[in-house]
């Protein structure tokens, strides 16, 4: 029995990821842009007229209700991840070639039957998983077996005979080549040359295409001849590492869940352990007798250990409680590691560890007394006022811009106080005056300007008058100005008085000015 190649094609992956993504169906006109041009689209976005490589301008003014999406490699090779993993349950040694597009050998007369019934079998399941546009084809060699499934139909296969490879190839416009690697620069030259098919170019003698298209032109020659097999390795799946426990009867007491999820969550560790791998990010789900489903993902500032994901499982149990989420026994506690990080990262240094022990361990015990949210620890995120970039998460959590906890840090923000970042910041502003020289008070016009320099100011009520020895700014704000309840704009001044303390001085139409912080 001889073995062949079967490649399954999903067109237009990148624009499929992204609807799949933001929860848009297929006929949703989507396009994915990199560099202002469209780099993929969906079939709803072709009957619209978009194609590949036209300009954003030109996209939406042939579709209006186009969906533009950024490129994300990640993104495609995430949601792949599933759409392999199905083909991997029926045959292993899949060879991923890109997100989209993937190769497996079969054997002629397999288990899966004949070429066909193995393609319809692969097609099947994968619309099954929800990829409606799958397309096979089926060839001695891999790039023969991809280029039949491109010619084939929504849900259909190719069929190359064996050794039939030159005969498939010739009978193609030379057009097809611009989606093999060799072949996108050698397309337009060819078509100047007059070659019109691929059997055209293979009929020319080698020592002609080395002398005149140069190695990328013999190695597609060569490779379209079939004397010369390109190298592709079949994928090793990744290990499971969800962890996960059932209970029969259920549990109603948070204690009991803990004390029966103890070996789990210790094979959970172990398993990433083996790997030289710990989890940061940990996704929970506990379910009832009900079928209610209760998650949460969890961080930690260091690594989950068993312990650590003991005490989530019972926070989590007790938060529900509290909150009328929990409708009977639990049944179920899924542990799965959203985040891991190799372990050599979070060993300890030379002189012990950057936490205290001791200090994890005590404030660990006022959580499990007051809950998990009630002691918090502030963190640095992205925002335009001082106060705004301050948020306080759950000691024992990591602050992950991801899940829209924090805001990210390395975004633009217009208006921005620049550094250094004061010392301490009033939880509540304190009036302040500022006037100029002949005694009015400074205030920021519509256009973001001070209507005159500073000369003396007065932080707050309980401090003395003092002459202005230097100010910079102001950074003025003009923030949801569309609400009511919009704070309008809002102008920030750093201000030195003649004793050397700095303060940052905030001024507001409605309120005039405060002071929002001060560097000591």
């Amino acid at each position: 029995m001889s073995r062949r190649m079967m490649a399954l094609w999903c067109p237009d992956w990148p624009a499929v990821a992204a609807a799949t993504e933001a929860g848009l169906g297929r006929m949703a006109p989507l396009a994915v842009m990199s560099a202002n041009r469209v780099l993929a689209c969906n079939a709803a976005a072709r009957a619209e007229g978009v194609r590949r490589g036209m300009r954003r301008r030109d996209a939406q003014g042939r579709c209006p209700q186009l969906t533009v999406v950024p490129a994300s490699p990640d993104r495609d090779t995430r949601l792949f991840e599933p759409v392999l993993a199905v083909v991997e349950e029926l045959r292993p040694g899949v060879a991923p070639l890109r997100p989209g597009l993937m190769v497996l050998p079969i054997v002629q007369r397999g288990y899966h039957g004949t070429e066909e019934q193995a393609a319809a079998i692969f097609t099947e399941r994968l619309v099954a998983h929800g990829v409606w546009d799958v397309r096979a084809g089926i060839a001695d060699e891999a790039h023969t077996a991809e280029q039949a499934a491109r010619q084939a139909a929504v849900q259909e296969c190719v069929v190359v005979p064996v050794a039939g490879s030159a005969r498939f190839w010739s009978d193609l416009p030379i057009s097809v080549l611009a989606d093999t690697s060799h072949g996108a620069e050698l397309v337009g030259l060819l078509r100047r040359l007059g070659i019109e098919r691929v059997g055209e170019f293979l009929a020319l003698p080698a020592d002609a295409v080395v002398s005149r298209f140069g190695g990328h032109g013999s190695t597609l020659h060569q490779l379209l001849r079939g004397r010369l097999q390109p190298s592709w390795a079949p994928r090793t799946p990744p290990p499971e590492r969800t962890c996960e426990i059932a209970f029969e009867p259920g549990l109603a007491s948070s204690e009991a869940v803990g004390f029966s999820v103890r070996q789990t969550a210790e094979r959970f560790v172990a398993g990433l352990a083996g790997d030289h791998l710990v989890c940061v990010e940990l996704h929970l789900e506990v379910e009832t007798d009900r079928q209610t489903v209760v998650s949460r993902v969890w961080a930690h500032t260091t690594w989950f250990g068993a312990g650590d994901v003991v005490d989530r499982v019972r926070w989590q149990l007790e938060s529900a409680s509290r909150e009328g989420q929990l409708d009977g026994p639990v049944v179920r506690v899924r542990l799965e590691p959203l985040a891991a990080e190799p372990s050599s990262a979070h060993a300890e240094a030379l002189w012990g560890s950057g936490n205290d022990e001791r200090v994890d361990r005590g404030v660990a015990k006022i959580q499990s007394l007051l809950g998990h949210d009630a002691v918090v620890r502030p963190v640095l995120q992205g925002g335009r006022g001082i106060a705004d970039r301050q948020h306080l998460v759950p000691w024992g959590e990591r602050a992950s811009t991801r899940t829209g906890q924090v805001r990210p840090v390395d975004q633009p923000w217009p208006g921005r106080v620049p550094g250094p970042a004061p010392t301490r910041v009033f939880a509540t502003p304190s009036g302040a005056v500022v006037v100029d020289q002949h005694g009015d008070q400074v205030r920021v016009t519509e256009r973001g300007f001070l209507s005159g320099s500073p000369s003396r100011f007065r932080p707050s009520p309980d401090i003395d008058w003092q002459p202005v020895s230097a100010w910079a700014g102001p950074w003025p704000v003009d923030e949801r100005w569309w609400t009511e309840d919009g704070a309008g704009l809002v102008a920030r001044c750093q201000v030195v008085g003649e004793d050397g303390r700095a303060w940052l001085l905030r001024y507001a139409a409605a309120v005039g000015w405060c002071t929002e912080a001060s560097y000591d």
